[in-house]
């Protein structure tokens, strides 16, 4: 089987992703073992991008940096 439109009807036969133990969000993916919220699988840390809490809501000031 090749890499075009054959292989593509194999994807809707089961879901990727599952909920992951550590988080709780349904990003666990089941082939690759691990989840791309929080890192588990790969990481003992908690996956946490610099740009993830950068702003916040707006609150009246202009504090926008933590």
């Amino acid at each position: 089987m090749g890499k075009g439109t054959p292989s593509k009807g194999k994807k809707n036969k089961a879901s990727s992703h599952k909920t992951c133990r550590r988080c709780g969000k349904h990003s666990y993916h089941r082939r690759k073992k691990f989840c791309a919220s929080c890192g588990f699988g790969h990481t003992a840390k908690l996956r946490q991008p610099s740009w993830r809490n950068r702003y916040r809501a707006f609150n009246g000031k202009k504090s926008f940096y933590r």
